[in-house]
């Protein structure tokens, strides 16, 4: 799903009188970064669509196949306007919580207004909630007592310990993390004043890894029989820039704070054109959709520009996230790893 999927009344005046040169009035540079839901048999996406001018908003778009034939509603999603200071919105969430709500939770962004940079920004965590997709009711943002900003921040899909549980990232600043040591896991009372005080890390950064710059939950956890399969992004330095990938943990069923797997290196890495657009070398989930049947749909984004599903099965992300081994986080270690499966490989082939 691209840019080229807005329709074309978002964008056009159609009137001859008004627009006698069929003049795109309010263009769209990028449709991106999706949450997902399957509703009633149907695949829907709530996607960040970044305008001309460099403001985000959220669109709903339909599939009868959660692969193809996507399609926009008639406008895009108007959130109510209760942050004055609040200037962008971006990279949705969607929970279909046990208590009957389907939560969205997006980046809400606004001026920095402590410093003169005219860039700073801060960040926090948005929360609205619907039953349809239509009608939207906006709650205060989370807040974290213990972290000054946050982005890429989930809802876990059901209660712990009778309270609402969020995947955080606890962030110093609007780009680096800083002292944030990765994703985090805090449980708050009230949702519609959402108040979170001590964030636990679960996946952490490590050093000379797919997440030694930062990481983020990305998708709604999804809960297997061995546990919640959870897909992340992780960034790392690199001498063109910052490179983001999406790798998958897992976590215990019953304390999902707690990391029971996580597999060594990359799920799904900027590839060919995903390589290219507005931010290069990027690929970022924030949607996927477990279905009843197995199947698996990760909508993810490549470059801040266009969008992507791919399409496994809950059996074969299982398989992939007990089964493969661990980073043993040392060059020499990761070659003994290496030789090891060469060996039982050979054993194999020679019997």
């Amino acid at each position: 799903m691209t840019r080229e999927h807005i329709p074309v009344e978002w964008k056009y005046d159609l009137n001859p009188e008004t627009n006698p040169y069929f003049m795109e009035r309010l263009g769209v540079n990028a449709v991106l970064n999706a949450g997902a839901i399957e509703l009633d048999g149907k695949f829907y996406l709530v996607a960040r669509i970044e305008g001309n001018d460099r403001k985000s908003f959220f669109g709903v778009a339909e599939s009868e196949t959660g692969i193809d034939g996507f399609h926009f509603w008639d406008e895009p999603i108007l959130l109510p306007d209760t942050c004055p200071e609040e200037t962008n919105v971006y990279d949705m969430r969607l929970t279909k919580h046990e208590d009957g709500y389907i939560y969205g939770v997006f980046c809400s962004e606004s001026k920095d207004m402590s410093v003169s940079d005219l860039s700073a920004a801060v960040a926090a965590a948005g929360i609205v909630r619907t039953k349809d997709l239509k009608t939207w009711e906006r709650l205060d943002n989370l807040k974290t007592l213990r972290s000054p900003q946050q982005r890429n921040v989930v809802l876990h899909p059901e209660f712990i310990n009778g309270k609402y549980a969020f995947y955080t990232r606890p962030m110093d600043d609007f780009i680096d993390t800083g002292s944030g040591g990765g994703i985090g896991f805090g449980l708050c009372e009230d949702i519609e004043h959402a108040v979170i005080d001590e964030e636990i890390l679960t996946s952490k950064r490590r050093y000379h890894t797919i997440t030694e710059a930062k990481n983020g939950a990305g998708a709604v956890p999804i809960k297997t029989e061995k546990g919640w399969i959870h897909i992340a992004h992780g960034v790392r330095n690199t001498a063109a820039g910052l490179r983001y990938v999406i790798y998958a943990f897992a976590t215990d069923l019953n304390h999902p704070e707690k990391v029971i797997a996580e597999p060594s290196g990359l799920l799904i890495g900027p590839m060919g054109e995903e390589r290219v657009g507005d931010v290069s070398n990027v690929v970022f989930t924030n949607g996927a959709i477990a279905r009843e049947n197995g199947e698996v749909y990760i909508y993810y984004a490549s470059s801040d520009t266009r969008m992507h599903v791919a399409t496994t099965t809950i059996d074969k992300l299982i398989d992939y996230v007990f089964q493969t081994p661990s980073d043993p986080l040392r060059s020499v270690d990761c070659v003994k790893q290496r030789i090891a499966l060469i060996r039982k490989n050979k054993e194999f082939l020679n019997q």
